[in-house]
């Protein structure tokens, strides 16, 4: 029986997918509130970045992996245009419907899709850009996921994956007593769940940090990638550029 962690503890691999799914099934409805609150407002200006360097216009296709409750989709529906494509997709369907609805009361009907970033049902070779934001550190094989955003990216295509990432030393203290004991608490008071955040914080220290990712992208398939650290490094937008 494979193992992988589920924030700080230990779970069989298999489990996990649907524990990450129990999260967000619990914080949909709130998720978007929860965010201004828990970044004061900064990763807005975290995500315009990523639309803005992603290199997006008219006619372009723009895949949004694990896009929850569709702000980048709706940033990048806006930039490619009629002629463009978004595809808007999350394993979890409570998030997409919060994303669909933020959507269609925008006026645009994307291509919304329930599915495995790990197994994505989508053509080889179709877009200019695929996104990540705040989902890869919740995968299982990360590895794998970031092997199908490869296949399916057009040869030049960009992969910008936006990420929580290894905080500058001087603030480490600081970041750590936000993340566990201040963090848990909006989550219970805002969105009725501190164990989530919980989690959420856990998942963060977790994940890879800035170079390790890196190595990883490379090792799937990106031949150059590009490090753009934000706030200190809370969190990081690694670019690739597929071989």
């Amino acid at each position: 029986m494979a193992s992988t962690h589920f924030g700080f503890k230990t779970v069989d691999e298999n489990e996990k997918a649907a524990q990450v799914r129990g999260v967000f099934d619990s914080v949909a409805s709130k998720y978007d509130v929860m965010n201004d609150l828990m970044s004061a407002g900064l990763h807005r200006g975290w995500k315009a970045y990523t639309v803005l360097v992603s290199g997006a216009g008219l006619g372009s296709k723009v895949l949004d992996v694990a896009g929850g409750t569709g702000d980048l989709a709706l940033a990048f529906a806006k930039k490619v245009g009629e002629t463009g494509e978004v595809v808007h997709t999350d394993i979890n369907e409570a998030m997409l419907r919060v994303g669909r609805d933020r959507l269609v009361d925008a006026g645009y009907t994307l291509p919304t899709l329930v599915c495995d970033a790990e197994k994505l049902p989508l053509p080889s070779n179709h877009f200019d850009v695929v996104t990540v934001a705040f989902g890869l550190r919740n995968m299982t094989h990360k590895e794998e996921a970031l092997a199908e955003m490869c296949r399916v990216l057009k040869p030049g295509g960009k992969l910008l994956v936006l990420e929580f990432s290894k905080v500058a030393q001087p603030l480490q203290k600081a970041y750590d007593w936000y993340s566990f004991s201040i963090l848990p608490k909006l989550g219970s008071w805002v969105a009725g769940d501190a164990q989530s955040y919980q989690y959420l914080a856990e998942s963060i220290r977790m994940h890879p940090d800035q170079e390790t990712l890196k190595t990883m992208m490379l090792s799937q398939g990106f031949g150059h990638v590009d490090i753009h650290n934000m706030t200190a490094g809370v969190v990081a937008l690694h670019m690739g550029i597929k071989c």
